[in-house]
């Protein structure tokens, strides 16, 4: 079974979007299958085989989510972290600003949804395997 601090090991590697596929590489590793991130307070809650569920604690200051979606101002945000150039903490802020409450990596179809207070999908992102 896997661990939070296990997790959390795993994510001290990630300086920016650019290290995401290794990241996941890692969460595979260790059995998980799907991973929930709450935009407002970056709670993460890690699910695995035979109903294993994780849950990491919150990250950071509450956020603020704006209530005007923006898939355009999501995918500006995402396209800069993933060059590397911004840190989590700051994808974290443009991702509020852009009205994403959460997004869902799903470990077993490679994907990552962005997804609205309404639940409403903005992107859907397909992750390269590494």
């Amino acid at each position: 079974m896997f661990k939070v601090d296990d997790i959390k090991a795993a994510e001290s590697k990630i300086k920016s979007g650019a290290d995401f596929p290794e990241f996941i590489k890692t969460l595979k590793s260790f059995g998980i299958k799907r991973n929930d991130v709450y935009v407002t307070n970056g709670l993460s809650v890690y699910f695995g085989d035979d109903q294993t569920e994780q849950v990491s604690p919150d990250e950071y200051p509450d956020l603020l989510i704006n209530e005007e979606s923006s898939a355009d101002k999501l995918k500006h945000a995402l396209k800069i972290h993933q060059r590397g150039e911004t840190d989590f903490a700051t994808f974290c802020k443009q991702a509020a600003d852009a009205g994403v409450e959460k997004w869902v990596v799903d470990l077993e179809n490679m994907t990552c949804s962005y997804l609205d207070s309404e639940q409403k999908e903005l992107v859907l992102e397909h992750i390269t395997e590494v």
